[in-house]
């Protein structure tokens, strides 16, 4: 049975990325893929290790039915690049910090997130980056989700035809 593996990456591993997790898994889980796509966070910083996700993150998910609070924030290493499949970076800024650590031949398993956002929803009007809500205010944790929850759809549609194989 073919299984993807999949870690969501942001700054911290505290807003964005856990949450972009947190939705992935419970999409996944009514998809019925829960033993085909595994799925992990974390950061390229190392701020945040071992803590628990921002207290507004966890409230706006916790809002729309998604558990964030048994994630812990993580610091992505270089054997992540031989542990997943894909590595889905929230901004350019991540991209460029996972390009930095891995082999250059594990450069094509870098993603940006909202790649997978399908064309037909224009309410993100190209976005190539899930905004970080760290500084804002809660319209911001509310937004990242709105956009982890469009693209993670389009991330299970992008994957399901090698999940079928």
């Amino acid at each position: 049975m073919k299984t993807v593996s999949i870690c969501f990456v942001c700054l911290g591993n505290i807003c964005r990325s856990p949450t972009a997790e947190g939705v992935m898994r419970h999409l996944v889980a009514e998809a019925n893929l829960v033993e085909r796509i595994l799925i992990d966070s974390a950061g390229t910083g190392d701020w945040h290790i071992g803590q628990p996700p921002d207290d507004r993150a966890q409230q706006a998910a916790s809002r729309r039915g998604y558990e964030l609070a048994a994630l812990r924030g993580r610091q992505i290493v270089a054997a992540d690049f031989e542990r997943f499949d894909l590595l889905i970076a929230m901004d350019d800024k991540n991209v460029a910090a996972l390009s930095k650590i891995c082999q250059p031949a594990q450069r094509d398993k870098i993603r940006l997130l909202m790649e997978f956002v399908p064309e037909t929803d224009s309410r993100w009007g190209g976005a190539r980056e899930v905004a970080d809500p760290y500084f804002g205010g809660a319209d911001g944790f509310e937004q990242v989700l709105d956009q982890c929850e469009a693209a993670c759809r389009g991330l299970i549609a992008a994957l399901s035809p090698q999940l079928t194989r």
